[in-house]
Formats: structure tokens, sequence, C-alpha cells
């Protein structure tokens, strides 16, 4: 997999009335964009610190690309030692569109920095045929299978966290839960402008009637979301946080929120669920910050400040555990 070099953005579709067709060619068109050098002015410059490089990860019965971030100076020998890195196990938002390369500004300053090794999944795609199952499947399992094999990733897997931005958060907060329930100790989680509900009710919020049309049309992508993410028979509250039985026991939370978020309410919610349930969690509201905004640093100037938080949240997490262990 390669980056494109130059790429001109498609126009927005109607995404209450897409083909199937037509969402497969948006897509494509818009990640071609998205992982292109032209995007960088929107998407900002990685860190030079960090070497990044995609890999794939085989599963039993699939192969996944991931975007893998590592310190450079690791490379040449004056790194850190690589079975010392801690793990960041990041999903990118965009439910039916996105691509792990437009967060490789956030990502690669998390790896330089941290300094960690980070784990981006290129997730399977919501569409027709592919539903939110699937791709909360991809990070689950791409998450237990670096951990289990943390010697050949060169990671101490007492020392991990999840990170997801938007669909990506919901994701990652799903990973979470299943991770204390299959007995793997996450150390931290990260969870930005997070949508965490994906049942009829998930509309039912006052940021959503402010800013389900402006300062973006947020809400046909949303419909759009919540149709292909559970078809018919498909049970929304189990692919719901918001909606688990036990949130007790889960790794402490960062929650991330822009103020101008059709979702922001999403991750208000959450965050009052996790510390009802005794769950460590901080929870900070951007002010004008629109959604997606960590992933566009180049016309976002909350981007800066809330990347400096998360990798302080991180530092001190990663640091403050070596004494866990997965199991």
């Amino acid at each position: 997999m390669s980056d494109a070099t130059a790429a001109k953005r498609p126009p927005e579709p109607d995404f209450s009335a897409i083909t199937a067709e037509e969402l497969a060619a948006y897509r494509d068109a818009e990640n071609h964009f998205r992982a292109s050098s032209a995007a960088r002015a929107l998407t900002g410059d990685p860190d030079p610190g960090a070497a990044i490089e995609w890999q794939k990860v085989s599963l039993p019965d699939r192969e996944l690309p991931v975007r893998v971030y590592r310190p450079a100076a690791e490379n040449g020998g004056k790194g850190p030692d690589r079975a010392e890195l801690p793990l960041v196990l990041h999903v990118h938002g965009g439910s039916f569109v996105g691509t792990a390369v437009q967060s490789d500004w956030v990502n690669s300053h998390l790896a330089a920095q941290l300094p960690a090794l980070v784990v981006s999944v290129e997730h399977r795609l919501l569409d027709q045929e592919t539903p939110l199952s699937a791709a909360a499947d991809d990070g689950w399992d791409v998450l237990r299978h670096v951990v289990r094999h943390a010697a050949r990733w060169g990671i101490d897997p007492a020392r991990t966290a999840v990170f997801g931005e938007s669909c990506g958060g919901l994701i990652s907060a799903l990973a979470a839960i299943r991770a204390r329930e299959a007995g793997l100790r996450l150390t931290a989680q990260v969870l930005v402008n997070p949508a965490v509900e994906v049942t009829e009710t998930m509309f039912g919020y006052a940021s959503i009637a402010e800013y389900g049309y402006s300062p973006t049309r947020a809400m046909p992508q949303l419909r759009l979301f919540q149709r292909l993410s559970v078809p018919p028979g498909t049970d929304a509250r189990a692919l719901s946080p918001l909606y688990a039985d036990n949130l007790n026991g889960l790794a402490s939370a960062l929650l991330v929120v822009p103020t101008q978020d059709a979702v922001a309410d999403h991750g208000r919610r959450y965050a009052e669920r996790l510390r009802a349930a005794g769950t460590s969690v901080r929870l900070t509201e951007y002010p004008g910050a629109r959604h997606a905004f960590l992933s566009t640093p180049g016309v976002a100037p909350q981007a800066e400040a809330a990347r400096a938080e998360i990798l302080e949240f991180l530092r001190v997490a990663l640091g403050a555990g070596p004494e866990r262990k997965a199991i």
C-alpha cells in the first residue's frame, strides 16, 4: 500500500440517497485524497522523529493492513529497548470512509514523544455488506494479536492503551470492554469525539439538534452511519458502549469532546456513565472545535492543545503501570 502523491477531493454526495455503487466510488476518491500530499495542508505533517510503515496482521480468517509508527531513533539503535515500548492501538474515524494515513500527524507525534509503538488499524469500512460488528472485530482482533505476540512487535504488553476518534472511538471503547471481559488488562483509553451508541436514540441529544446541520451537515452522515452499522436483525445495544451493562473495572479514560459537534453529548454522557461505574475518567471540552478536529490540525487551532493533552495523559498512564500484566 502506498501513499498517493496528488489528488483532488471529491464533492460530498447526498448521503441520504447514496447507492452502494456511489458510496464505493466516493470512498475510494475521498481516501485517495486523504492519503495524498495535497491533504497534508489539512491533516498535518508527521513528526520526523517517527518511522512510519505499512504492515499486515495475519489473523486466522483474514489479513488486515496496519499503519505502524515507531520512534525513528530506535531503528538506528539509539532509541528505547524494543521490549520496553508501550503500545497504543489506534482506530481512525470515518466509519464508511477513512484511512489510517489521515491520523499520521497525531500518531507519529505520540510514537516519537512518548515514545511508543503506535499501531493504527485499517479496519473494514462500513457498507451494505459490512456492518459495524466487522469493524469492531478488526479493532479487537488486532489488539489481541499484537499483545499476544508482544516480543515480535517489540512492546511491553503491561503498558497498553487504546485510542480512537469518532467511529474509531466507539470501536476503541468496545475494545476496552472486551479486554476487561477477556482478562487483557489495558492501562488507558483515549476517546476523541466518540459516537458511543448506534440505537435509534443516538439522535435524541441536544448537541444533535444544535449541530446536526451546522457548521457542517452531520445529520445525513450520522443517519447513514447508523443504517450501515446495524442492519435489520442486529442488536444495536450490543454495539453501543453507552448501553453496556457493566462499565466498572475499565482502563482509565480520557474523553476529548469538541463543543461544536453533533455527537458532543455522546462523549459527555459516556463520561458520566464511566464515572458512575467507578471508572477513572477525565472529560475535556474544546470550545469552538468541530468534529474530527484532531485529524485536521491545518485548520483546527485546538488540535495542538488536544494532542498535547493526549500525550501527557498517556505518558502518565503508560509510565505508571509497568507492573501490570496482560493475561
